[in-house]
């Protein structure tokens, strides 16, 4: 049988590749009733708690001023059931719980056991049901990735749904880890938490309008995606409008208007901001210094590429390379942050 092509641009799969997402902490949870917990606000990071076993009620800060007042229901807590999974991308606080009423203290004053410096164990409560869960939080390591994040509803939720879904079959597959409890569960928990958080955002960038707009819409189009693309892949590059004009079969003048109409920028802004991305990037993860990045990127004296850095990130390269050194990893680290 012959196997279809791969498209020239994946646009969902470009856009999740370039946007990287790193796991910060993963935690599995045995809750026996009655047992409550409070998240902190932790600005940056996407939540995401999946029921495995028994049931829990979520609420997430400012979900009453969300809700339509007139509606008494939609005060409640919401309640998730086993195969439910909720993602709160935008870190905001939270709280979760056996029933209403019951005392919810903050995460950090319950007792957490590590097993290396991302993936604890939490058992709390008292003796009644047990609800199982895997919990976790996760960051987008590019630094555009500020545009997918800030255009997530403040929960995606997705509940069972019929065998064949994909995300289901992950689902199944944390849960089938826990209740066998293999050596190196561990490792496989949180590499099927990374699968299913792509997932569900993957489900939400499919179905929701809000995702086909700006750069992460402009992907989809056959010949602006694939311009769009090649920047991505090689930000360094010394690219001119008629270098990617060529890269998307287009005439010069053509590309610039239909770059501009998708995008909302011109070709030219647009690869200057992401090559300053990409040098965030580079000075966060990597020993090299400014002046090596800048001379990577294409600029031929460090005092040049400072000012196109500090103009569109905001502060100086030196002060980001600085803070990403010092910047605490793990839970403690990333609560810490919050404070």
């Amino acid at each position: 049988m012959d196997m279809p092509p791969f498209p020239d641009v994946d646009p969902l799969g470009e856009a999740l590749h370039v946007l990287r997402m790193d796991g910060v902490f993963y935690c599995r949870s045995d809750l026996t009733a009655p047992w409550g917990m409070t998240l902190p606000p932790t600005p940056g990071c996407l939540w995401f708690h999946l029921v495995t076993s028994g049931e829990c009620r979520l609420a997430i800060a400012g979900d009453e001023a969300r809700r339509s007042r007139a509606d008494p229901a939609a005060q409640q807590d919401e309640v998730l059931r086993p195969g439910d999974l909720v993602l709160v991308p935008h870190g905001a606080g939270h709280r979760l719980r056996s029933a209403p009423g019951v005392l919810a203290p903050d995460i950090r004053a319950i007792p957490h056991p590590m097993i290396d410096g991302r993936y604890g164990l939490l058992r709390h409560g008292g003796d009644g049901p047990m609800t199982r869960m895997v919990c976790g939080a996760v960051r987008f390591g590019h630094p555009a990735a500020r545009e997918l994040v800030d255009r997530l509803p403040w929960r995606i939720r997705i509940t069972p749904s019929p065998v064949g879904d994909r995300l289901q079959d992950t689902l199944r597959l944390i849960a089938a880890e826990i209740e066998e409890g293999r050596p190196g569960g561990a490792a496989v928990i949180t590499r099927l938490a990374d699968v299913l958080v792509i997932q569900a955002v993957r489900g939400w960038l499919e179905r929701d309008p809000a995702g086909r707009t700006g750069w992460l819409g402009a992907l989809a189009d056959e010949r602006v995606g694939r311009a769009l693309a090649a920047v991505h892949r090689a930000p360094e590059r010394e690219w001119t409008v008629a270098a990617l004009a060529m890269t998307a079969a287009m005439s010069r003048s053509a590309f610039a208007a239909r770059f501009t109409e998708l995008v909302g920028e011109p070709a030219m802004t647009y690869v200057t901001r992401w090559r300053m991305h990409a040098a965030v990037d580079a000075l966060s993860e990597g020993d090299a210094t400014v002046g090596e990045v800048a001379h990577r990127f294409g600029y031929r004296s460090e005092a040049a590429f400072g000012r196109a850095f500090t103009r569109v990130v905001g502060e100086p390269a030196g002060a980001v390379r600085r803070r990403a050194r010092t910047t605490p990893t793990g839970l403690a680290g990333l609560l810490a942050e919050s404070v």
